[in-house]
């Protein structure tokens, strides 16, 4: 699981996870800049950005966001920041990576497609 709050400066991943964080964005000035390239390099995250002008590389980045909008921003109340942090947390990683299931992965959830594909690539 990996989740990247206000540029990157928090990150959360399971140990034996971090080595497949892949961090995709677009071209703008805060992911461009060299102390965020830095920074990323030193918590072993791969940095992605999109072609300039092309649209197509955030198609998923936007079905995320706007699925966070409309299942979990639009349908809660939040006491505080921390509140909406966990909420979010607990969103991303308990139904939408486990439980949430996609079209573009057979309609499986993220994980179990994950885990499907890498014991078709060992067997």
């Amino acid at each position: 699981m990996a989740v990247a709050t206000r540029g990157g400066k928090a990150a959360i991943w399971r140990d034996d996870e971090a080595q497949r964080v892949v961090f995709h964005t677009d071209r703008g000035s805060t992911y461009t800049a060299k102390s965020f390239t830095k920074l990323c390099r030193k918590l072993g995250i791969r940095q992605s950005m999109g072609r300039v002008g092309s649209c197509f590389d955030n198609a998923a980045a936007e079905a995320f966001f706007s699925s966070l909008e409309w299942e979990v921003l639009s349908r809660h109340r939040f006491a505080d920041t921390r509140h909406a942090q966990a909420v979010v947390l607990e969103w991303c990683y308990g139904f939408y990576n486990h439980t949430r299931r996609h079209s573009s992965a057979g309609m499986m959830a993220p994980i179990t497609y994950e885990t499907t594909a890498l014991n078709r690539e060992a067997a």
